[in-house]
């Protein structure tokens, strides 16, 4: 910035520091009454410069940090281990279903396969019984051309 072989000394300044005097809340004048809830309006603070300038303004309050969020009141292993045995048992629970289920299906199929049998073997009996009643009510053996009827025979 500065020539290396001028000569250059800094300037000085005299640093003259001012320290404000606070003044004492102004008494309001007679002003209009509005109505306002209580403790909604700060109290107003001025103060008085060097100079003869006067600053009014709020009070700042010193920010107060967030609360620490409270932790809760069951950890959270405690619920996921209460959730865990929910699930078990929700899944115990459809698999005895499930088992009874196909217990309750092959019992009804079972039954159908007999049912089925029952019927047809009837209906056979049915066909074979009926086939032999035209003949007299005797049992018929031919023997060499001989018919022998209920031991009797006939030539």
């Amino acid at each position: 910035m500065y020539p290396e072989n001028s000569p250059h000394v800094p300037a000085q300044r005299a640093v003259e520091v001012h320290h404000p005097t606070p003044l004492q809340p102004a008494v309001p004048v007679a002003a209009p009454v509005v109505p306002v809830q209580p403790n909604t309006v700060p109290a107003v603070a001025s103060i008085v410069l060097p100079d003869g300038r006067v600053v009014t303004g709020y009070a700042i309050n010193p920010a107060q940090p967030e609360p620490v969020a409270a932790k809760p009141a069951v950890s959270r292993t405690a619920v996921n281990v209460a959730l865990g045995g929910v699930g078990f048992l929700a899944v115990c629970g459809g698999l005895i279903l499930l088992t009874s289920f196909i217990a309750a299906l092959t019992a009804f199929i079972t039954q159908l396969i007999i049912l089925t049998a029952v019927i047809f073997g009837g209906w056979i009996a049915v066909q074979l019984f009926s086939a032999s009643g035209h003949q007299g009510g005797g049992t018929t053996v031919n023997i060499r051309k001989a018919v022998i009827k209920r031991n009797h025979f006939h030539g």
